[in-house]
């Protein structure tokens, strides 16, 4: 068993892990990028598709060439990756954060870190989580399986498919099946409206005429050694309508139900969770709860485009730089308090007088809509907001003037009201 120090160890590779490490070495900082994975880049390396970069890096790429380019800017500002290395345990020794690695190729490693980025990303709910009845034949998959399958290994997964939920992957993934030669019969989604984004629905979808039925449920996956079929029925008040039930025969389903982020380290560690993003408590510097531990990207709140999760990690390493250069200062922060048309608010507390980033997710669906931060008793800024929808962030720089004179125990409210739908 070996040990190494450093500065700062990020743990993740995909773009937030590379984003945040080349900023840190780039000051100077000797930074390590540890990930389980051989090669980095994340699930950037599985979405051949372009539309990524556009805002990141002012073109559009692929998910490839926008992973290499993060890579090849990490190595460049010094940046060192351990790969092929699972971090199993993370432990808090006051001044220094232990992360133990186990690999196959060497052993056991321990590594001694002044800070630590969790930059883990998020995983796939599966079947399991959503309780459809049925037996577990053959070719069940979710979105993002059936896209490494296809993407780089080389293998179609079936031959006719009906893909569950209309999150950004099944609806890429309905458009790359339909090249490759399987017929996508359909896409079911239990809310009333898409969860992905418009752009998906127009150049996945509707471009290849495939079926979109909301607020749909279903209700069973039928076959024994193999997907058979799949009964679908329309939900009324939160219910199946099983009178107006129908069978759709195929042999494989894709489930693309929403992403969870990978906390189990963070949880281990004494981390405190926000129960609405089921990732991280974060203040306004995204710090954790324990000093010296950071978050970013989708393992904190899963993003719509990747160019805001390179934002994002950008401003947690500045944070991490702020933090080692001078040390963290006892000042009090500044609660947030989403509306009831907001899923959540990230940070989760800001400082007094520090200029601050949020993202938020909206729960509602309409043309125009008016964004609000108010705190004791006065509006610190609004925004109007265009073409809202839950599958889309909002996000908006509160400045520092906004909040310099407030009080200690005010609380940052964002509300979000409709004006036109």
């Amino acid at each position: 068993m070996k040990t190494i120090q450093t500065d700062i160890a990020v743990i993740g590779a995909g773009a937030a892990g590379m984003s945040a490490g080349s900023l840190c070495a780039e000051n100077g900082l000797k930074t390590l990028v540890i990930d389980r994975e051989d090669i980095p880049g994340g699930v950037l390396l599985q979405c051949i598709h372009n539309g990524f970069g556009l805002h990141y890096f002012k073109e559009e790429l692929t998910g490839p060439e926008y992973a290499a380019r993060l890579e090849k800017k990490a190595r460049k500002a010094g940046a060192e990756f351990i790969m092929g290395s699972a971090v199993m345990d993370l432990q808090d020794c006051g001044g220094l954060k232990e992360l133990t690695l186990y690999s196959g190729s060497c052993g056991v490693t321990v590594v001694q870190a002044r800070a630590v980025i969790l930059a883990m990303g998020c995983r796939e709910r599966n079947r399991g989580n959503l309780g459809i009845p049925g037996d577990r034949p053959a070719g069940i998959f979710t979105a993002g399986l059936a896209q490494r399958l296809l993407n780089m290994d080389g293998c179609l997964p079936g031959k006719t498919a009906v893909i569950v939920g209309s999150g950004d992957i099944g609806l890429i993934m309905a458009r790359r099946l339909t090249w490759c030669g399987l017929k996508v019969k359909a896409v079911v989604e239990i809310l009333p409206h898409p969860s992905g984004l418009s752009r998906n629905i127009a150049q996945c979808l509707n471009d290849f005429q495939i079926p979109l039925h909301l607020s749909t449920g279903v209700t069973k996956i039928c076959g024994r050694e193999r997907v058979e079929a799949v009964k679908i029925a329309p939900l009324v008040n939160g219910q199946p309508d099983l009178s107006r039930e129908e069978t759709i025969e195929c042999d494989t389903v894709l489930f693309s139900v929403g992403l969870i982020p990978e906390t189990e380290l963070a949880r281990k560690c004494g981390v405190k969770l926000n129960p609405r993003t089921n990732g991280a408590w974060v203040d306004g510097s995204l710090m954790t709860s324990v000093p010296g531990i950071f978050s970013c990207g989708n393992v904190l709140h899963v993003h719509d485009l990747v160019d805001f999760v390179s934002e994002e990690s950008e401003t947690c390493a500045r944070q991490v730089i702020e933090y080692l250069r001078n040390g963290q200062k006892a000042v009090s922060q500044l609660s947030t308090e989403p509306g009831k048309d907001l899923s959540y608010v990230v940070p989760n507390a800001c400082r007094a007088g520090n200029a601050t980033r949020f993202y938020m997710r909206p729960r509602i669906l309409c043309r125009k809509a008016k964004l609000s931060v108010a705190a004791a008793g006065k509006t610190l800024l609004t925004k109007n907001v265009m073409y809202v929808k839950p599958a889309e962030m909002i996000s908006v720089e509160l400045p520092a003037e906004a909040t310099a004179e407030l009080p200690e125990n005010a609380k940052l409210q964002f509300e979000l009201e409709v004006v036109e739908k």
